[in-house]
């Protein structure tokens, strides 16, 4: 009688044998596993925007002579020294939020994106802004320096007499 051979593992359609098409389905739904881990913990970690301080340190009032217009640009503020004392004017343009810059020959602070500008206290003298220059708070710290805090805004007309 002839023998039989038997064949414990058929062919698939595919050439591959059972035993590996179960190892490559485990193996693909281990990489599905895994990105969905990492796509889990991304989701659950704390998703926190660290900003720069507000408040920026201006330095000593002496180092400002009267009149003068200096730009802080890595706080995007114009620290004043006018007749009255200090003041700080945002150096955002109200119009789209565009950085302006004080056009020192002109007398004015100008938008070079959209044609905005402003004169020395912050008042919208030409182009599409809808709000002049917001104000900014500033004071004397206990050391004596000039502080700037971007966050909260004053009312026109409030100076720091040093």
């Amino acid at each position: 009688m002839p023998e039989e051979k038997s064949n414990p593992e058929p062919s698939a359609p595919c050439g591959c044998t059972r035993r590996t098409f179960e190892k490559l389905g485990i193996g693909a739904l281990a990489v599905a596993g895994v990105g969905a881990a990492a796509f889990g913990y991304e989701y659950l970690a704390p998703n926190v925007l660290y900003e720069p301080s507000p408040i920026t340190n201006a330095g000593k009032p002496d180092q400002y002579p009267s009149g003068s217009v200096t730009t802080l640009s890595e706080a995007g503020v114009y620290l004043i020294h006018g007749p009255q004392g200090f003041y700080a004017l945002s150096a955002t343009c109200t119009h789209l939020g565009c950085r302006t810059a004080w056009a020192a020959a002109l007398g004015i602070i100008a938008c070079p994106c959209h044609g905005s500008k402003f004169n020395i206290d912050g008042i919208k003298i030409a182009g599409p802004a809808p709000r002049p220059l917001p104000w900014l708070r500033v004071w004397i710290s206990d050391d004596g320096d000039l502080m700037v805090d971007r966050s909260v805004t004053v009312a026109e007309q409030q100076f720091l007499r040093v």
